[in-house]
């Protein structure tokens, strides 16, 4: 059913584009409530408007912390049409038809580095978020705008319609300001929450999300699927980047272009190249080029990079891109930015899917808040992994101390092994990984896989490096390591049989170096 707009109630402390939007009301023949700073603005630009302490006889107090708490502004938003108009005329009570309220600006005021807890809470709206779910509640006779966003489409359905709006409407703008409020009162839950400095992690946990994007379907076929984002996406991170071509991503696209982005964040020294094929890393390499690099690291698994995820660390450019459409199917290329002559080279095959994230440094990763995994129930939250040990912090714990290269190949294999699955074990040479195990249950098993893998490569392991992600829990793993020639190994330490571990390490002539830190990543 459709209701005629007579009369709107606008109190914003976003006042952008309120002027113009409520000269179209007024043209509509509209009339107008308002309150404080937007009543003297519309004023100002000669606007009619009624001040709200005008029509309730009863003034703004307190600094304005009270001025739309009345029964005849909250009886006009609330009253049924048809069910209490006796009322509403018994107490002169007048029918507001729309309400058009944005709130104090609380995310904006806790962003601010100098925000004390005193500021933060003169900044909670009371009387704007009870006139919203007002409104919203009886959507059958209101409609309600929270964002100047939803004034240009109003305007011109009221236009159309001579001051009519649906029902389909209503409903839709309610939806809205339920989502508002929602977001606005789990922004203040979890800033208070913060203040309890003792327990990063609050005793109702409130998380916000917002739809970006309907997805074809999700891990398989048979199952729905939707991608959600941060209302602030992480610099550097897939929920910001644009894509710049190709077909829409699907849930597995976006899980594993994150993976890809995630490794290859984590190396800034050289240009760098991480290939990854569901969730793991099948190649990755450094060099001082990014075409150079691209080649270590295809090489690497040739197979596993068909169809595989492509992340580079700086902007792509016309000859790495020439390259990868020349050589192999690739279902996306990340970069923090794409030239205009790579652009133009991924333009001839359209499927491929190109995005640009933008510029990242190391501190990004330091912002991340709580990785989320969802379980039968409920939710395991836990900081984000991103622990690092520096050398100096290390502990070499055999005979042998690990030469230059052994050093630079160990830290670039440590930094893989952190985003292989568990249990993970990694081989490296000269910047260039040449052998994963990933995911299996036992982690000789994973360093026996590595091998195999270096060996269908055709890439030679002798005087390589190990990288494992948890300790070794008996030397099997060594034993494996050194039958097919690597000569130094990196891994947490903290094992019962470490002695036992170190001792063969020691007998094969390899050098060992204890992190201290785990890196599982189930």
């Amino acid at each position: 059913m459709t209701k005629k707009v007579t009369r709107a109630l606008v109190s914003v402390s976003d006042k952008a584009g309120i002027v113009a939007f409520c000269r179209a009301l007024r043209l509509l023949d509209i009339e107008i409530l308002s309150t404080g700073g937007t009543a003297k603005l519309l004023i100002d630009n000669d606007v009619a408007v009624t001040e709200v302490s005008e029509y309730t006889d009863f003034p703004e107090m307190m600094e304005g912390r009270v001025k739309t708490l009345h029964p005849k502004i909250h009886g006009g938003i609330l009253g049924r049409r048809g069910i209490d108009d006796d009322v509403m005329i018994a107490h002169d009570i007048y029918p507001i038809d729309m309400v058009v309220v944005n709130l104090y600006p609380f995310a904006q005021t806790i962003a601010h580095p100098e925000c004390d807890l005193a500021l933060a809470i003169e900044n909670i709206d009371i009387g704007g978020p009870a006139m919203i779910r007002a409104a919203a509640k009886n959507y059958p006779h209101v409609a309600v705008l929270v964002q100047p966003g939803s004034y240009e489409p109003i305007i011109e359905i009221l236009k159309e319609t001579n001051g009519f709006l649906s029902h389909e409407t209503r409903f839709e703008l309610a939806l809205k300001a339920f989502e508002h409020t929602s977001a606005y009162d789990t922004a203040i839950a979890t800033y208070l929450s913060g203040q309890i400095t003792d327990n990063p992690f609050p005793p109702t946990l409130n998380l916000q999300f917002s739809l970006q994007q309907h997805l074809r379907y999700g891990e398989n076929p048979h199952q729905r699927g939707a991608f959600y984002i941060e209302n602030h996406p992480a610099r550097g991170s897939i929920a910001g980047a644009k894509q710049l071509q190709g077909k829409a991503l699907s849930f597995n696209n976006i899980a594993d272009a994150d993976a890809a982005l995630a490794c290859v964040q984590s190396f800034t020294e050289k240009p760098t190249c991480v290939i990854v094929k569901h969730a793991n890393p099948c190649g990755v390499a450094q060099a001082d080029d990014l075409l150079t690099a691209y080649d270590l690291a295809y090489a690497t698994d040739s197979t596993s990079a068909f169809g595989g995820i492509i992340a580079f660390n700086q902007e792509l450019d016309e000859k790495t891109a020439q390259e990868i459409v020349d050589r192999q199917f690739v279902e996306v290329v990340i970069a923090p930015h794409v030239s205009d002559a790579a652009r133009e080279v991924f333009a001839k095959k359209q499927n491929i899917r190109v995005l640009s994230v933008g510029n990242w440094d190391e501190t990004d990763h330091e912002k991340l808040t709580f990785d989320y995994r969802r379980v039968s129930g409920g939710l395991l939250v836990q900081d984000q992994d991103v622990g690092v040990v520096l050398p100096s912090n290390m502990h070499i714990v055999s005979k042998r101390v690990p030469s230059a290269q052994e050093w630079y190949d160990l830290l670039f294999a440590w930094k893989i092994a952190k985003f292989v699955k568990s249990n993970a074990i990694v081989y490296c040479k000269n910047g260039q990984l040449i052998g994963v195990g990933a995911g299996q249950m036992s982690r000789l098993y994973s360093a026996k896989i590595a091998g195999i893998k270096a060996a269908d490569a055709k890439l030679d392991v002798k005087c390589s490096v190990m990288a494992s992600d948890a300790f070794f829990p008996f030397r099997d793993g060594i034993d494996a390591a050194a039958e097919v020639g690597i000569t130094a190994i990196i891994h947490p330490g903290g094992s019962m049989r470490d002695q036992e571990v170190i001792d063969a390490a020691n007998e094969f002539d390899m050098a060992m170096v204890f992190t201290g830190m785990r890196h599982f990543r189930h």
